[in-house]
């Protein structure tokens, strides 16, 4: 990239997505972040709270591969995949190394505010302009956007309008989704806000709750409508959660919208084939009080089969090996937006370009949660929005460059 000449860049919010724009312009252009709280990454380093993984050692096609709608991010994943943004976070001085599954952490003893307040120095020795407590509250006549500070209201005159005002969850971080009716005055359309990555609720038995809430069931599989995954989900008051329930939503959030009833199949031995269980038993008389020395199984896993077996099922042998293999239990519904890990919803794709600007205002751009796209946990959100950061950065400037 070359010098070209100078545009006003105005950034509305101050998530992942809308950092890593301000870093690609910032080194050609004049930049302000306009965040309505009092400091960057609010949601970031709540993503930091359970373990900070930014991205995932996928890279390429594969990474492209976890994304929906996968056409339309594509293009901003394979731009600046994972590999591209752990050679950024190096060139912040901060190391990487990837973990078991695969997740991308910072190395031991770095803190997600320390990474965050990397990008920040970063930032500011680009001299980025960051006005805190500057909440957008619509556009005026002209499509320019109207911020208040305090009891003033200020009208930014900028080249480009850039929006990453994130999704409707966690509301305590600023995400709240309140910018929608904005947009909706200047005619864009407006997907509602569902859950995503969330848990699951399920109309438990008493004994369930009272007894087994908040253990976990580990290295089981789970199924819904055709597609299997293995992992580990943690028994809550409400139902279920963990990093195997959360790639499932996608599904279950669809299969709930048709009125059908929706199931979830646990495995609780996806290792074993029900011959390799059945094996276990032969010749042999067997009582169900043997159940759990004999298979292996804890007391929350055999609470589970018991609620969801007949008498005859889990009295019977072959009955209840089979439903180790494939116990069904029906979900009620998903967890409300304000406590799931993300959203969908928002802006709705076909009112974008492929480079994020809005196809009727096309000095605006919506990068990050805000836009109705999906991922699941594990590294792949925080990527999404650094890259789509990335990619409206990188468009901006070859436009401003070819104007010249």
């Amino acid at each position: 990239m070359s010098k070209t000449t100078q545009k006003n860049i105005a950034i509305i919010g101050g998530g992942p997505s809308a950092m890593m724009l301000a870093y690609v312009l910032s080194k050609f252009h004049t930049v302000t972040i306009y965040e309505k709280n009092n400091g960057l990454g609010n949601k970031f380093l709540v993503a930091g709270k359970g373990g900070f993984n930014f991205t995932n050692s996928l890279a390429g096609t594969e990474l492209a591969e976890k994304y929906s709608p996968k056409e339309f991010m594509q293009e901003a994943i394979l731009s600046f995949d994972s590999k591209a943004l752990r050679e950024w976070y190096a060139n912040l001085g901060l190391e990487t190394f990837v973990g078991t599954s695969g997740r991308v952490f910072p190395i031991k003893g770095i803190k997600p505010v320390e990474v965050l307040n990397k990008i920040k120095e970063k930032l500011h020795s680009q001299n980025v302009i960051i006005e805190y407590d500057h909440e957008f509250i619509g556009f005026d006549e002209n499509k320019n956007v109207k911020i208040k500070f305090k009891d003033e209201i200020k009208t930014l005159i900028a080249d480009y309008y850039i929006f990453a005002l994130g999704g409707s969850s966690w509301s305590v971080t600023g995400s709240d989704g309140k910018w929608t009716k904005h947009f909706e005055e200047i005619g864009v359309n407006i997907i509602p806000f569902e859950s995503s990555n969330c848990g699951v609720n399920i109309n438990w038995d008493n004994h369930i709750v009272e007894n087994h809430a908040g253990k976990p069931l580990k290295n089981i599989s789970v199924t819904v409508d055709g597609t299997t995954l293995k992992g580990e989900a943690v028994i809550t008051k409400y139902g279920l959660e963990g990093n195997v329930i959360y790639p499932i939503i996608p599904k279950v959030r669809k299969l709930l919208k048709t009125k059908i009833k929706v199931e979830i199949k646990i495995d609780f031995k996806p290792d074993n084939t029900i011959d390799d269980l059945l094996k276990r038993v032969s010749n042999k008389k067997i009582s169900s009080k043997d159940y759990g020395k004999l298979f292996n199984l804890k007391r929350e896993q055999l609470a589970l089969i018991k609620c969801y077996t007949t008498k005859e099922e889990y009295l019977s042998v072959e009955l209840f090996i089979r439903k180790i293999k494939n116990l069904s239990i029906p979900v009620e519904s998903l967890r409300d937006i304000e406590e799931s890990i993300s959203t969908v919803g928002g802006i709705d794709i076909e009112e974008l370009n492929p480079d994020f600007s809005l196809k009727n205002h096309p000095k605006i751009y919506c990068i990050g949660e805000m836009v109705d796209w999906d991922a699941p946990t594990g590294g792949f959100l925080l990527q999404g929005a650094f890259s789509m950061g990335h990619l409206a950065g990188k468009s901006i400037y070859d436009i401003i460059n070819k104007a010249i």
